[in-house]
């Protein structure tokens, strides 16, 4: 697979939404220990597990950043504040 092709797959598998990329990479794993495969087929399936792994990881990240940067208004609603103000209070 080329470098092009490879960026393109990646950035497919960040595009799906969390539940989507755990319910494949889950597969993926199940897959890996219940079939008999070949062991290319294995290293292929190993690839796929590990850029389902980094968009899940990469998802959670996203979604803590989120969570922590949460704050109360004055008025009681919840408001992002940029991270810069999070630095600055600690």
């Amino acid at each position: 697979m080329s470098k092009p092709a490879k960026a393109a797959d990646l950035s497919a598998k960040a595009a799906l939404p969390f539940e989507a990329a755990l319910q494949k990479l889950e597969a993926v794993v199940e897959a890996m220990e219940s079939d008999d495969l070949p062991l290319e087929t294995l290293i292929q399936r190993y690839e796929e597990g590990v850029k389902l792994a980094q968009a899940c990881q990469a998802k959670l990240a996203e979604a803590e950043l989120k969570i922590s940067q949460l704050e109360k208004t004055a008025a009681g609603e919840l408001k992002l504040q940029p991270l810069a103000a999070d630095l600055t209070e600690a």
